[in-house]
């Protein structure tokens, strides 16, 4: 967003790697530091490691990258922050909140509770030294304030995640007759990471729900597609995979599901294309960027009705907003099913906001205002 107004941008992170980050960041210039740094103490202490791995990247680049900065936006985690304000000419920071960390844990014994005291107060201290705090969506700055007792007087803005359009129209769809098996008419999708959080379990209790709802031949032509974001160095990723695949047979629904892991942007065109709806399961979602990719598709979509997506999509008008229960997901998609017209007029509406308020202009618009202010 920023380069397309003039911008020199760089990212900084202490690892990447190219094949499973989003291709737009393989057109700017991506450095990294601190690579070397574990992720974990022995499966253990994630929080910890990845606050000591950012702090590292930002002195290595006031130190040792020698580059010439103006500002600096940061993300996700906040401990790089006072490290950056320590450089010898002060440039602001705006940092970019998508939802307090600590409330991505859980603290199910006394020496867990412990151990994030510190790192509960280090987030709240460090989210506080930056000049500008924007977050993802309403919902967002509602539990920043809830969050965050000592930052009460700040009223962070709302600067919604946009999709790059030009990269959906430029991405040459592949071929997934491999991953379809023939003759299904009802394809439905589910797109997010293999992580417990993420509530995969409901598309395919709904799946299972779904099967008593319809005859013989209109269930022979429903498939799910479970496509999620893997990596084989993170333990959740690889025994949560498992035990999707175990909860399938289990509820005889196995033959009505692929699973594919770390797909390709060719290959999410071709899903997104091929699907009438896409199913969207996590609670409390910070704000969701799938069912935007999802909408802009022609793709209804049925989503839990909590955080980001009652803001995103509109009820019985681009797709449906669900308690997070199997018989009301399987109703919704029994709709679809019933009723094949709902997926153009719910597919054109669903284009439309998006177009409308989620477009990659606005969002570089009101972030290139945010530098420039900084800047002044």
């Amino acid at each position: 967003a920023l380069q397309a107004r003039g911008c020199r941008v760089q990212i900084w992170t202490a690892h990447y790697d190219a094949a499973r980050c989003f291709a737009e960041t393989r057109r700017l210039a991506v450095r990294q530091a601190g690579g070397w740094l574990p992720r974990s103490l022995w499966g253990r202490g994630h929080a910890l490691c990845a606050a000591l791995r950012m702090a590292f990247v930002a002195l290595y680049i006031l130190l040792l990258s020698g580059e010439q900065v103006d500002a600096f936006v940061c993300q996700q985690v906040s401990a790089c922050i006072p490290v950056l304000r320590l450089a010898r000419t002060r440039k602001k920071v705006l940092f970019y909140c998508h939802f307090p960390d600590q409330l991505l844990t859980k603290r199910e014994s006394l020496l867990k509770r412990i151990y994030r005291l510190p790192l509960d107060w280090l987030e709240e201290y460090t989210t506080g030294k930056a000049d500008c705090i924007v977050v993802n969506s309403k919902f967002t700055a509602s539990v920043f304030k809830d969050t965050f007792k000592s930052l009460s007087h700040i009223n962070p803005d709302v600067l919604y995640p946009s999709l790059n359009i030009s990269s959906f129209e430029a991405v040459v769809p592949a071929d997934i007759a491999d991953v379809i098996p023939k003759k299904k008419k009802f394809l439905f999708l589910s797109i997010n990471r293999y992580e417990r959080k993420k509530n995969l379990v409901l598309a395919l209790e709904a799946l299972h729900d779904l099967q008593g709802r319809l005859d013989f031949h209109q269930w022979n032509e429903v498939h799910l597609v479970m496509a999620g974001g893997y990596d084989k160095r993170v333990q959740e990723n690889v025994e949560h995979y498992e035990e999707l695949r175990r909860l399938a047979a289990k509820l005889s629904v196995n033959e009505h599901v692929t699973f594919l892991r770390s797909f390709s942007d060719e290959q999410k065109i071709s899903l997104f294309s091929n699907s009438v709806c896409v199913l969207y399961t996590p609670s409390n979602e910070h704000f969701g960027i799938v069912p935007l990719e999802a909408m802009y598709m022609r793709c209804p979509v049925i989503a839990v009705n909590s955080g980001g997506p009652l803001e995103s999509v509109l009820h019985n008008v681009t797709g449906f907003l669900c308690d997070p229960l199997p018989t009301q997901f399987s109703e919704a998609m029994e709709k679809i099913v019933r009723d094949p017209l709902l997926k153009d007029t719910m597919g054109a509406a669903g284009r439309a906001r998006v177009m409308e308020k989620f477009s990659s202009e606005a969002f570089t618009e009101q972030l290139y205002q945010y530098i420039c202010r900084l800047t002044q």
